[in-house]
């Protein structure tokens, strides 16, 4: 197999049905909620405390239009480091992808191990959405996947008895009573951007999202569902984790190409 086969397969491990709706929530402005504050506290009451999480997710959806499904490993921690294994039905993963943070291995590397081909010092959300099509730095992939808010909240609106839109930096976050009075958050949207993006949250345990739904907002560049298992809390990650063994042999490849064979280039419609 070629490095664009490859690819192809890191972008297409291949199957999912029709996109589900999406989560409707509800619209207008509202009235300001002095509450605001106190509800985003307590919808995020599990996820402030986590500083690291190891994890496996199960991906299926869509991304540039390809209907994908697949399975990776991953470890990461609040301050940007992130370790991704992209597990095959058989031999080899088809990539390893690590962000390094201070001196282990700074910057995103991504290991082809089948075909020896490798991608140093890159910038983690570059090379991740070069091969997933998800424009998620470090840090905000552990916010997403952990469901904590991107940005801190300055304030919000009640959309009725039930539900709170609260504003954080550029992102809107909706918030949802559940009949056992607990606040859950539902669903996070960026405002204005035709590379922004909405994630739905569902089948909490424990006070965190087991179960995300990732859409790009307007190109529909992903549509993705992504059901987490085997989650671990605040485990020790050591430097090792994030550093790759990367073969002497190893021959390195450009963003360009990784660009232009992933899922959003030509050769990965």
């Amino acid at each position: 197999m070629n490095w664009r086969g490859t690819l192809l397969t890191a972008a297409a491990l291949v199957w999912a049905s029709c996109s589900a709706p999406l989560l409707k929530l509800p619209s207008g402005p509202g009235v300001p909620a002095l509450d605001a504050m106190d509800v985003i506290l307590a919808a995020t009451a599990a996820c402030r405390p986590v500083s690291a999480v190891s994890l496996e997710m199960s991906v299926s959806g869509s991304i540039a239009g390809g209907r994908v499904r697949g399975r990776l490993l991953a470890g990461l921690t609040r301050v940007g480091a992130v370790r991704l294994e992209a597990v095959a039905p058989a031999g080899q993963p088809v990539f390893f992808l690590t962000n390094g943070v201070g001196f282990v291995q700074p910057g995103a590397t991504l290991l082809l191990p089948r075909d020896n081909r490798v991608l140093e010092g890159g910038q983690f959300d570059a090379v991740l959405q070069a091969v997933t099509g998800i424009p998620l730095d470090a840090p905000l992939l552990f916010l997403v996947l952990t469901g904590c808010v991107p940005s801190a909240p300055v304030g919000g609106n009640a959309l009725g008895d039930d539900w709170r839109l609260v504003t954080a930096g550029s992102y809107d976050v909706y918030v949802h009573r559940e009949k056992d009075g607990t606040w859950r958050l539902m669903a996070t949207v960026t405002r204005g951007a035709d590379s922004g993006w909405r994630a739905e949250y569902s089948s909490f345990q424990d006070g965190l999202p087991r179960s995300i739904r990732l859409v790009s907002v307007r190109s529909r560049a992903f549509d993705l569902t992504i059901a987490l298992s085997q989650v671990e809390l605040n485990p020790t990650l050591g430097d090792n984790v994030f550093r790759i063994q990367i073969p002497t042999s190893a021959k390195p490849i450009a963003l360009d190409e990784l660009k232009a064979s992933g899922p959003l280039g030509t050769n990965g419609r």
